[in-house]
């Protein structure tokens, strides 16, 4: 109820600043108009700007993302190949006395 209560006072307080905007504006209507306009177009082209940098910016760390994990999977590709050839000469140096000495 209190919630309720709030937003209320909020559209009341919106509204009045509305009307009493309107009715103190230093310009004429269609000046105002005008301006309105010419602001919204200034934000519409800082938005597309900015957006663009957004885009350019998530473009190359998609790219140094896509390299590191190239580089790493690289890496793990050349250890995995070292420890199968590790394992290829323990296995072909040992006597195959010694491994029956194990068991």
């Amino acid at each position: 109820m209190e919630d309720d209560n709030k937003f209320s006072y909020f559209f009341l307080g919106l509204g009045l600043g509305v009307a009493v905007g309107v009715l103190f504006a230093p310009k004429s209507g269609s000046e105002t108009r005008d301006l309105l306009l010419t602001k919204a177009d200034e934000g519409k082209e800082y938005l597309k700007r900015r957006s663009s940098e957004l885009r350019d910016s998530a473009v190359d760390a998609v790219e140094k993302g896509k390299s590191a994990v190239t580089r790493e999977r690289d890496h793990l590709s050349a250890a995995v190949e070292a420890g199968k050839q590790a394992y290829r000469e323990a296995v072909s140096t040992t006597p195959v006395g010694d491994v029956s000495e194990g068991i």
